[in-house]
């Protein structure tokens, strides 16, 4: 087993940095946080590896300013797997790639049946990784020497796997749609926060009542307040299903609460306090949730568009086996070419002109690419005037 050094010291950090400056070519770049374990989404683990370098893992708790690194390496293409998974943790640091390659991006549009890190390797490169520890908790203190191992293979071979997909990308004409697509990624702002993020809870749907959707608001709020001052994942301290039983049980007491025994998790009795005063602030909001969430911008299930939007359903049965067919063409998954988001959103509320350029500036007002807008828009267009006509054609029968 090769060992490799963790680093979490100065003045060894900016000898690596000097020493990543002074090679060339891409820098492949890694991540390691601790979903699952902690509430925040920091780096617990950076791995930067680059031809005439090597392979370097660096600390980020105890190294903090990252500036040194970013003047390193922050002139030449970045690569990495599944980057918007890890260029959050990486801004935090004021890590920001000038140029990206994702590799797992690129094995999709390229129409790889599977694209994780290790089949992607296996497939480009014919090398077997193991991925025994990728769901294990980075945060802790010494890192397990085999875990590092695992870390560093994750960018070691990750430039190679980038010069095979580059020319898989050219044989198959894509060069210029992936970088539209990693663009994208890197530019792409953050999610904005859910209006009513509690509403997630696993297993909600079995609480009835606007009272008692008030305490499973407030019990979430709790314990995600408490989770934070914490850092550590909300279902650690006690799961959504102990929350959603605490709910279902309407104890009469903090007592009573302490006898549920569906109520479990760590902190279910340490914090019982906790947990009791939000359930007497949940029965004492004025202002209970509605029972169904309602505000934002989502959209009704397809299988209720006929009855609520007959003419939309319409729209969306006549471009979605178009786009799918689009898809198969460019050999990549059809939410590749273009999401099933956008498509209903377009075929819910189209522009009044049915034409190609119309379209193509609802796609754009939705996110779409200028190279998924090319290869769509005319074909979305044209279906939507068909099933325009279909309608009219059936009214014209019924009459």
């Amino acid at each position: 087993m090769t060992e490799y050094p963790v680093i979490a010291d100065r003045d060894t950090f900016l000898a690596a940095c000097e020493t990543l400056a002074g090679a060339s070519g891409p820098v492949a770049v890694d991540v390691e946080r601790a979903s699952g374990f902690r509430y925040s989404q920091r780096a617990y683990l950076i791995q930067i590896f680059r031809r005439g370098a090597g392979v370097f893992l660096f600390d980020p708790p105890a190294i903090g300013d990252f500036a040194p690194l970013q003047q390193a390496i922050g002139d030449t293409e970045w690569v990495l797997h599944a980057a918007s998974q890890d260029l959050p943790s990486l801004r935090e640091l004021d890590l920001v790639p000038p140029r990206l390659f994702d590799t797992e991006l690129a094995a999709r549009l390229l129409g790889h049946d599977r694209v994780g890190l290790g089949a992607v390797v296996e497939n480009t490169l014919g090398i077997t990784l193991a991925k025994a520890h990728s769901a294990s908790d980075w945060s802790q203190r010494p890192l397990p020497q085999s875990w590092l191992e695992y870390a560093a293979l994750d960018v070691v071979h990750l430039i190679d796997v980038r010069d095979v997909l580059g020319g898989q990308l050219e044989e198959q004409e894509k060069t210029d749609l992936a970088a539209e697509e990693f663009a994208d990624v890197r530019e792409r702002p953050p999610k904005p926060p859910r209006a009513e993020p509690w509403r997630r809870l696993s297993g909600l749907h079995a609480v009835r009542g606007r009272k008692a959707l008030a305490v499973a608001r407030a019990l979430w709020t709790a314990r995600e307040e408490y989770a934070e001052a914490e850092d550590t994942a909300p279902g650690r301290l006690v799961p959504d299903r102990a929350l959603v039983a605490a709910v279902l049980a309407d104890p009469r007491s903090k007592h009573d609460l302490a006898q549920v025994k569906e109520f479990t998790g760590r902190a279910s009795r340490s914090e019982l306090d906790r947990w009791w005063e939000a359930i007497e602030r949940g029965r004492a909001d004025t202002d209970p949730p509605r029972e169904r969430a309602t505000g934002g911008d989502t959209l009704p299930p397809p299988r209720a568009w006929a009855q609520r939007n007959p003419e939309a359903d319409l729209r969306l049965k006549a471009a979605r086996p178009v786009v799918e067919e689009l898809a198969e063409q460019l050999r990549m998954p059809t939410e590749n070419l273009l999401t099933p988001d956008t498509l209903r959103r377009v075929a819910w509320s189209p522009p009044d002109d049915l034409d190609a350029g119309s379209i193509a500036e609802a796609l754009r007002s939705w996110g779409a690419r200028e190279w998924q807008i090319g290869r769509t828009a005319q074909a979305i267009a044209d279906a939507f005037v068909s099933s325009v006509q279909s309608a009219e054609s059936a009214s014209e029968a019924d009459s």
